[in-house]
């Protein structure tokens, strides 16, 4: 192992480049694996550990290199351009090859001028989010650079909006670990089909009984509905995930599985009770399901069309055209919008609003000016 503090990018390279060779490893390298965690403000500590264990478990099963990149928001101008990198050949992260980065101040506007060096030659890239995923994939080169690219709709402050965003914004390669942790439920539901109590009748009727904002229940019903060309009844429940399926046949029969103490219940009308395994995956686990494939996710993209109402995911091009966005532009336009909706508050209220000789830095400070400035 080997850490660079206050370093280059040129040295970051150099650097993997003599670990690669001190440790003799040959090449192998079916991709490059981008992991990118972005800090918020607020929080005591970074989910680097985290994501250095998923990536570990999924590299142990497809051979690649993991760039870890943690980008610091840019805040105030004390805020020093700063690169921080260590660099693991082997070790503590199994076999294969990890730089794990920290990006301060502007630098993390420009991340992809570090990690594109330290791409592995002639293999695709895989972006993967740690976190609440962004608006817009085209505003982060880390995404534009990648074939495939995986977020986590879970982990934004609002699910669904993330949902539909993503639905929004979809091209062919995106996918979700929303979408990954229902394979155990989507394999029992198609079993539970195969021999339908209704003997080849199609159901009729279909409900999930799970939390009101789970995006998972969401896909699982846009899939079904895509599938099986029915509406499908969301049930809120106090359990923790997504708690049960069932389907409704002509002539009352009935198919149901509930999840149960790490498995599920099959339950079908006239015959006996049966117990079927549903596992509770690492993060790691599934991040290794994603990099099976690298093609586009067909039934991912009609599940998310039938989830969200947005329609044609399917149709649209895998590329995307990279768009430069200045977050200090983005805090800028969020902190006038801000000031002009207390502006129509103080209206309805009849308190003092703010003229025309006023401005918004952006920080979000209302800056009087004219005036207002000579008399202070």
């Amino acid at each position: 192992m080997t850490a660079l503090w206050d370093t280059t990018g040129n040295e970051v390279v150099r650097e993997l480049a003599a670990a690669r060779r001190s440790d003799g490893m040959t090449s192998g390298l079916a991709l490059t694996l981008v992991a990118v965690v972005d800090e918020r403000p607020g929080t005591r500590s970074t989910p680097v550990k985290v994501v250095e264990d998923a990536a570990t478990v999924a590299a142990s099963m497809h051979p690649c290199r993991i760039l870890v990149v943690t980008r610091t928001p840019v805040g105030a101008s004390s805020t020093p351009d700063r690169l921080d990198a260590e660099i693991v050949v082997g070790g503590r992260l199994g076999p294969c090859e990890a730089v794990i980065m920290r990006m301060q101040g502007r630098l993390a506007l420009h991340a992809e001028s570090v990690v594109m060096p330290l791409l592995a030659p002639d293999v695709p890239v895989v972006t993967w989010w740690h976190g609440a995923p962004p608006a817009q994939i085209s505003t982060d080169p880390l995404g534009v650079v990648a074939e495939r690219r995986i977020t986590d709709c879970s982990q934004a402050d609002d699910p669904q909006l993330a949902l539909r965003q993503r639905a929004i914004d979809y091209a062919a390669g995106d996918t979700d670990l929303a979408w990954t942790r229902l394979t155990g439920w989507r394999t029992l539901v198609a079993g539970a089909l195969d021999a339908p109590a209704g003997s080849g009748v199609d159901p009729v009727a279909a409900t999930i009984r799970a939390p009101g904002d789970d995006v998972s229940a969401q896909l699982l019903a846009g899939w079904l509905g895509d599938r099986l060309g029915l509406a499908v009844t969301l049930i809120p429940t106090d359990a923790p995930t997504l708690a049960a399926v069932e389907l409704r046949f002509p002539g009352g029969n009935e198919i149901s599985l509930s999840r149960h103490d790490g498995s599920a219940v099959l339950r079908r009308s006239g015959q006996e009770d049966r117990r079927l395994p549903l596992l509770q995956r690492t993060l790691g686990e599934e991040l290794a399901e994603e990099l099976r494939r690298l093609d586009a996710d067909q039934p991912y993209a009609a599940a998310l069309a039938a989830a969200t109402g947005v329609a044609g995911l399917w149709e649209r091009p895998a590329g995307r055209v990279f768009t430069w966005v200045d977050p200090a532009d983005a805090a800028e336009a969020e902190a006038a919008a801000a000031a002009a909706a207390a502006i129509g508050a103080a209206a309805q209220t009849g308190a003092p609003a703010a003229t025309e000789d006023t401005r918004v830095d952006p920080a979000g400070d209302v800056i009087p000016t004219g005036d207002e400035e000579e008399s202070a």
